[in-house]
């Protein structure tokens, strides 16, 4: 056969392209073949004889193996155990001291046995290695079989066809399949379960570049746990051999279930602890009942629920008594509902505004009655039919993807006010005893609020009402002049103030116009202004000047207390066509005449009532067909924002605008002026001459 011919095929050898490199572990052994005839004459030297003993081929065939390689004190041991080989006495093998070359001695791992050629011959084939080489891959190799067996680490190695050559135990308990049914399977026919599309895809690449890919996360379920999805934390290595052969892929798994949950809930606890925050600075901005809930219900979703509604008690909003928990059904007034995205469980809830009674089987007058949470984790047909408001209601409910409920009580200082109602729809978690403990937490924080909002709504109702009965019900028609006048109330959620008007009918066809302001706010401040509308009314029955009024005023205030009231007094004299007017630290009136821009009357400065003895001046001047006296308190033009003498320039070029009725004058300036949220209420008051 010529040295360039092909070896001849062997059955199930790999065709010529495919034909496998040899493998790497004899390069690393580098075992040493010598052939020796029945003389012991060597015939035969390998390359690897060479680098081992350090002679070449010319150097050592045809030479007497003993005296070339074997210390003279171990000659006559190697004879012989030549002679018993040689003789048929079976194979050797040992670890002996060689000599080298270079003079040194090598411990040498030797397998020796008897070889036969066709015509009778008789030879010695010796294999020898390097005993230090051969220990180390030794121990490499039962270190490395431990640790694979022993390891808590799914380990495997895969072939460049991606077929399982061999699995550990820790795998084969994380797989829940034997090894049996991973070697020569690929992933895909292993482990269907699995994504393989992103298992197969992740190892091609490590194949392709070398590049490990480190601690990717797989999530799935296995025959080892069908029930439950576990999360593994995957790691791919090539597999090379010494000489650079692509052996395969290594691959290593670790469960990290418990640490991702772990994870997941602390995540979960950090969330929980920002919406608490959030809660804190959302919920309570103001004193707004109605605001409050809304913000209650807004704040719950979509962290903790799809659809929340905030429901109260309707006997909390008329009684301050605390309702004892009972056995019987209960009437709620709807106050907010919110929703994460458009849904019909919004349409499906109580509007805000709206009065419900329920009977004592529905869960949330249950959570009302008992004053513990309510929770049904998996809502199922019968829990719809005591959770919806309607039979109608049901349908929308089950249509809308309901799963999940829980309602906790929302209590203030000890009382029931009403409940929180939470439903999952989209979100696929069922409440858990966690949600209840921080839905419970919300529901903690926002009662407190809500409860201040509704005592603070009926201290505002009492004095409003108050304030409201001590304003002029109907002022009467007053001789030549038209009026039209407003009190509003603040809107921001603070007290009622204590601005009031009034028109004072005198004798001799004269008109008295007041406007005042008591600084403060709630029923004292509404009640001393009663005392001084009632006051004001006496002394204006005496005729007096106007300044004289106020003067007799400023003595009756001293008393009161530490009252300051600004106030404006006018008398208009219709037989004279003449006005008479008095000023005590109040915002100057508004004089528009015909033909003229409107303007601020200038007068005498002055302080305001109750400060002490300060004289008060009486200011006069005509009053013709036409003219307007435009009375007010700071409430119309004040803001935090802006300066007074810009607000009064909007004033003047407001009422400058072309001529109107007095009620559309009116309606104008506190459209224009006021402004959403403002802090004070306003008294405004229009005299008008007529012809």
């Amino acid at each position: 056969m010529r040295a360039t011919e092909p070896f001849p095929a062997y059955p199930g050898q790999p065709s010529e392209g495919d034909s496998p490199e040899p493998g790497g572990l004899l390069d690393v052994l580098k075992v040493a073949a010598v052939v020796l005839d029945a003389d012991g004459r060597i015939t035969l030297w390998s390359p690897q004889a060479e680098e081992l003993f350090g002679y070449t081929s010319a150097e050592a065939l045809g030479r007497f193996a003993g005296r070339l390689l074997v210390h003279e004190q171990h000659l006559e041991l190697v004879v012989d155990l030549f002679r018993r080989v040689m003789a048929g006495g079976g194979s050797w093998a040992g670890v002996f001291p060689v000599r080298h070359k270079d003079g040194g001695t090598r411990l040498v791992e030797f397998r020796n046995m008897r070889l036969e050629d066709g015509r009778k011959g008789v030879y010695a084939l010796g294999l020898a290695t390097d005993q230090a080489t051969l220990r180390r891959v030794e121990r490499d190799l039962a270190l490395s079989t431990r640790l694979i067996s022993q390891s808590p680490i799914g380990l495997a190695v895969i072939d460049t066809d991606l077929r399982y050559v061999t699995v550990n135990p820790a795998l084969e308990r994380i797989n829940g399949l034997p090894a049996a049914d991973h070697v020569g399977r690929n992933v895909r026919e292993a482990l269907p379960f699995l994504d393989v599309e992103a298992i197969e895809s992740a190892m091609r690449e490590v194949l392709a570049d070398g590049i490990p890919i480190l601690d990717r996360e797989s999530t799935g379920r296995t025959p080892a746990d069908p029930d439950r999805e576990h999360v593994w934390s995957v790691s791919f290595y090539r597999l090379e051999a010494s000489n650079g052969k692509v052996l395969g892929v290594a691959t290593s798994v670790v469960d990290v279930t418990e640490r991702h949950r772990a994870t997941a809930e602390a995540a979960r606890a950090r969330q929980r602890l920002g919406l608490v925050a959030d809660a804190s600075l959302r919920i309570g901005t103001t004193l707004d009942l109605d605001q409050t809930a809304r913000e209650l219900a807004e704040v719950s979703v979509p962290e903790l629920a799809d659809v929340a509604a905030v429901d109260v008690l309707d006997s909390i909003l008329h009684s301050r008594a605390a309702v004892a928990a009972n056995e019987g059904s209960a009437v709620f007034r709807a106050l907010a509902v919110a929703a994460a995205y458009p849904t019909d469980a919004v349409r499906a809830a109580d509007q805000p505004g709206e009065v419900a009674r329920y009977d004592a089987d529905r869960l949330v007058t249950r959570c009302v009655n008992t004053g513990r949470p309510v929770r049904v984790s998996h809502v199922d047909a019968d829990d719809l039919i005591r959770i919806a408001r309607s039979p109608e209601a049901v349908g929308m409910l089950a249509a809308a993807g309901l799963h999940s409920y829980l309602a906790v009580p929302l209590i203030a200082r000890g009382e029931v006010l009403g409940a929180l109602d939470l439903k999952r729809l989209r979100n696929p978690e069922p409440f858990t005893a966690d949600d209840e403990v921080l839905a419970g937490e919300l529901a903690a924080r926002a009662a407190v609020c809500i409860d201040n909002a509704r005592w603070y709504q009926q201290a505002r109702n009492t004095a409003l009402t108050l304030q409201r009965s001590l304003l002029p019900q109907e002022p009467p028609d007053p001789p030549g002049l038209e009026i039209a006048y407003r009190y509003q109330p603040a809107q921001a959620a603070d007290e009622v103030g204590g601005d009031w008007f009034d028109v004072i009918p005198l004798a001799g066809d004269k008109t008295a116009l007041v406007v005042g302001d008591v600084m403060g706010s709630g029923i004292s401040a509404a009640a001393t202004m009663g005392q001084l509308r009632t006051a004001t009314r006496t002394l204006a029955d005496l005729d007096l000047d106007p300044a004289q009024v106020l003067r007799h005023l400023d003595r009756l205030t001293d008393p009161m207390g530490q009252t300051i009231t600004t106030c404006v007094y006018a008398v208009y004299d219709a037989p004279n066509t003449r006005c008479l007017i008095s000023n005590a630290g109040h915002m100057p009136p508004v004089l528009m005449r015909r033909g003229r821009p409107p303007e601020l009357l200038e007068l005498p400065t002055a302080v305001p009532l109750g400060v002490g003895d300060v004289p008060f001046h009486t200011t006069t001047f005509d009053l013709h067909p036409g003219d307007q006296l435009v009375l007010y308190t700071d409430g119309l033009v004040e803001t935090r924002d802006q300066a007074i003498d810009a607000r009064l320039n909007a004033l003047l070029a407001l009422l400058a605008k072309p001529p109107r009725s007095l009620e559309e004058t009116c309606d104008m300036l506190l459209h224009a002026l006021r402004q959403p949220g403002d802090h004070d209420d306003v008294a405004l008051l229009i005299a008008r001459v007529q012809p």
